[in-house]
């Protein structure tokens, strides 16, 4: 593996065994393993003090467990997770989904399974974030949408065509080098007060 494709990953998970076949394992692979934990807190503070690429996260912990900790994750700082686990539940597969966990293996953990599951996790990671983004994006140019639409209606009231209307908020936006839903907002102000 090509050094600039190695991944810096952080392994937490509460049996010391385990920690150090897995931190083999990957470096095996051509990763970084930057840290590793015993409990889900201080697991939780390494991801947030290092940010590393990749998560590989036991389930079952003392201090907070791994879906507890894929949750906080998932709403403060999201990053590819790998849960892993010596349970195959369905609940917890499902609680796994939820907290936007990118790959599930369980236990004994073969180095011919972690590969694959790692590169899987980046790639679906890859997507979801591009996803976001463009959900963003969307959003933002339907607001932008609703903003100038509803400053067009203020400045047709006023006796100019939707054409002309447009334009102006249009011209004014250049002029003042300004989005347009910057210029819509202030003309909705302005008529709202006015």
């Amino acid at each position: 593996m090509d050094k600039r494709d190695a991944l810096r990953i952080i392994i937490v998970d509460d049996e010391a065994v385990i920690r150090m076949g897995l931190s083999q394992m990957v470096r095996h692979l051509g990763h970084h393993v930057v840290a590793t934990a015993a409990d889900g807190k201080d697991g939780l503070e390494k991801v947030k003090q290092l940010q590393p690429d990749l998560l590989l996260l036991d389930i079952k912990m003392p201090e907070l467990d791994g879906l507890e900790v894929a949750e906080i994750l998932q709403a403060e700082m999201p990053l590819p997770i790998v849960m892993l686990t010596a349970y195959s539940e369905r609940s917890l597969i499902e609680r796994a989904a939820n907290a936007a966990v990118m790959g599930y293996l369980v236990k004994p953990i073969h180095e011919n399974k972690l590969g694959p599951t790692i590169e899987m996790a980046m790639a679906r990671f890859e997507v979801m974030q591009s996803t976001a983004q463009q959900v963003y994006k969307l959003r933002n140019q339907l607001e932008t949408r609703k903003l100038v639409d509803a400053a067009k209606q203020i400045l047709v009231a006023t006796g100019l065509s939707e054409e002309e209307a447009y334009q102006r908020l249009q011209m004014a936006a250049r002029k003042k080098r300004l989005p347009m839903s910057k210029i819509a907002q202030a003309v909705i102000a302005v008529g709202r007060h006015g």
